[in-house]
């Protein structure tokens, strides 16, 4: 009988342990595998048949000015099958001719990069097989090239080229798209940055802006770009590769705080013609310190989507666009935005950054779009990143780095701090090392520690990888529940500087803890805070779109409040006492879970553990 027992204890461990695996598998599956890398573009092959067809319309888009457009695709195939797939490619010669000399193919050379996306042919077609006739409808945005559709049989795993396309194309290509605004370096500047097919030497970069109502001045832009040898690994620099065109960024100064000002993006050719894009507007920041309603939205890892259904993105369920969909429906009410890393997941399919661009460019356009450096941008073996894996696809920061700014000393060092009105947010890297002693722990360190609390009360530190806490089940299996090392080489600077708010990403969900330090609880309170914290509130807000990180079932004392869905947080700052904390859930904009902070200056000069030296009694 003992023996039955324990065999069948040890069958219950070995099926426990297999259920554990199975689940960490489940939480961090879609960071392995990008839905293009299913595509084996070695492998692809000619097997053109006569009776076979695929058409595009219309053939030429953006004819008033847009940016993105529908295309409607018809095809036929004699010989039709459930694995049959649409690839969407640019530009339109993706033959075997198009391939780098650096860039050689196996037998058969055929393809030499990815598609831009991909959507099975029996998609909203539900009697392909039979019929061997269907229609698809696929948005395309302007990305500098032209585009061509090929029918494939033989699954993504051995594609065979059935049919092609015929080729469309954008009325200018090379037009401005997609702008970003960002913070400057110094409060009063704005910075916009945006794609464009134009080089230095076809036309000069530049913006119109100025108040709301009043003259207009133009300020020149700076051009960036990069070539594939910038990129460190495969697939950035082999079939995830594209021509990235040029980035350009224009700084607008001496901005009067809160004053809203126009402008538009555009192009000065050689010949002496403008090329315009459309009008928009931003708010300016307040001065540092300024008593006014200041509202930041905060989330992590929301990736990208594609609204046409393709790339199988909606197999991880739509979180990337409803959590942006929630952001433009109440952009009246955000002033500030903060994507705190793994920004698109393009994992060196380098097209996706055009395709996020395209995606937030409502949100980024109008308010400061700022973002932090995350493992799926920085991290690849060999590079210098804190971590050897290979989560960037070989982009080694690069696309972050140059098609967004950030008011960082070092871009290539991605932490830096802002001053907006009443906070001071201090965004660190996590993909750099942090610990003690290291160039990053010193500009957190002054970071902290130079903030006049009593102009700016709302100290918030920002990053993506989890330094603080989390109960997700992979941090609970390491025993650590945060990256290893984050709360050992940190806790004490955000005790000692009286850090509000810690906000992070990389895990997949929505927690609260409560104001804690050195894993104990320093206010019991949970929804209205009074007075000093006496510790920091941890958040974790990395629900903005990827497939969501399941929850340990041990139970984290710390722990107030926990959400296995999409989301992001909001912070509004009424004034100097006042500050609200909301978490709102992606697919209805409602508030889930939310606390309030009310003090006076006099509570955040007050002494706490480990934040003041000891007293003396001299006199």
């Amino acid at each position: 009988m003992a023996k039955s027992n324990s065999k069948c204890s040890f069958l219950f461990l070995a099926l426990l342990l297999l259920i554990c695996c199975s689940v960490l598998q489940s939480v961090w599956s879609h960071e392995d595998e990008h839905p293009l890398s299913k595509v084996a573009v070695h492998k692809a092959t000619l097997s053109l048949l006569e009776l076979a067809h695929i058409k595009a319309s219309p053939s030429l888009l953006g004819l008033q000015g847009q940016t993105a457009e529908w295309v409607t695709v018809e095809y036929s195939s004699p010989i039709p099958s459930t694995d049959d797939w649409i690839g969407v490619f640019s530009p339109a010669n993706f033959s075997d001719s198009t391939c780098q000399s650096e860039n050689p193919r196996v037998f058969p050379p055929l393809l030499c990069s990815a598609p831009i996306k991909f959507q099975y042919a029996s998609y909203s077609n539900p009697h392909y097989k039979e019929t061997g006739k269907g229609v698809l409808k696929f948005q395309l945005i302007n990305q500098r090239s032209d585009f061509s559709f090929a029918l494939f049989s033989g699954g993504l795993s051995n594609p065979k080229v059935v049919a092609v396309s015929n080729t469309i194309s954008f009325a200018n290509p090379n037009a401005p798209v997609y702008p970003r605004l960002a913070l400057g370096k110094l409060w009063n500047e704005m910075t916009v940055t945006w794609t464009s097919g134009y080089g230095i030497d076809e036309a000069e970069p530049l913006v119109q802006w100025g108040l709301k109502g009043g003259d207009h001045i133009l300020s020149p832009a700076g051009t960036l770009t990069f070539t594939r040898n910038s990129m460190c690994g495969a697939p950035a620099r082999t079939v995830g590769w594209r021509d990235p065109g040029y980035i350009h960024t224009s700084f607008l100064k001496e901005l009067w705080p809160n004053r809203v000002y126009e402008y538009k993006i555009g192009h000065k050719l050689n010949n002496g013609t403008y090329i315009w894009g459309p009008k928009y507007q931003f708010r300016a920041a307040p001065f540092p310190g300024q008593k006014s309603l200041q509202r930041v939205a905060i989330f992590g890892d929301m990736g990208k989507d594609e609204v046409d259904g393709s790339n199988e993105y909606n197999n991880f369920q739509r979180g990337s666009i409803n959590t942006t969909n929630q952001l433009i429906k109440d952009l009246e009410n955000f002033d500030l935005v903060f994507h705190i890393g793994d920004i698109c997941y393009a994992n060196g399919y380098i097209s996706q950054w055009d395709q996020f661009t395209a995606q937030v460019e409502p949100i980024a356009s109008t308010v400061p779009y700022m973002i932090a450096s995350g493992n799926h941008e920085r991290d690849w073996p060999g590079t210098g990143s804190f971590y050897g894996n290979m989560d960037s696809g070989g982009e080694c920061g690069v696309l972050a780095q140059t098609m967004f700014y950030v008011p960082a000393s070092n871009r290539a060092k991605f932490w830096y701090s802002i001053d907006y009105g009443m906070f001071r947010f201090c965004i660190a890297d996590t993909e750099h090392d942090w610990r003690e002693g290291t160039e990053q722990y010193k500009f957190i360190e002054h970071c902290l520690a130079s903030v006049d609390r009593q102009k700016q009360p709302w100290l918030i530190f920002l990053a993506h990888r989890v330094l603080g806490y989390s109960s997700c089940i992979s941090y609970a299996e390491e025993g650590s529940f945060a990256e290893p090392l984050g709360r050992e080489s940190l806790q004490k600077l955000w005790q000692r500087h009286k850090v509000d708010i810690a906000i992070y990403g990389h895990v997949h969900n929505y927690e609260r803890t409560c104001p804690i330090y050195q894993n104990i609880c320093t206010n019991e309170e949970k929804h209205h805070y009074k007075g000093t914290l006496n510790g920091t509130i941890h958040i974790v807000a990395g629900g903005a779109g990827a497939s969501l990180s399941t929850f340990t079932y041990l139970k984290t004392q710390w722990s107030i409040f926990k959400d296995y869905d999409y989301g992001f947080v909001k912070l509004t700052a009424f004034d100097h006492s006042n500050l609200l904390f909301e978490y709102k859930k992606s697919r209805d904009g409602k508030v889930y879970d939310s606390f309030e902070i009310s003090r006076d200056y006099r509570d955040i000069l007050a002494c706490t553990i480990d934040s003041c030296p000891s007293l003396t009694m001299a006199s």
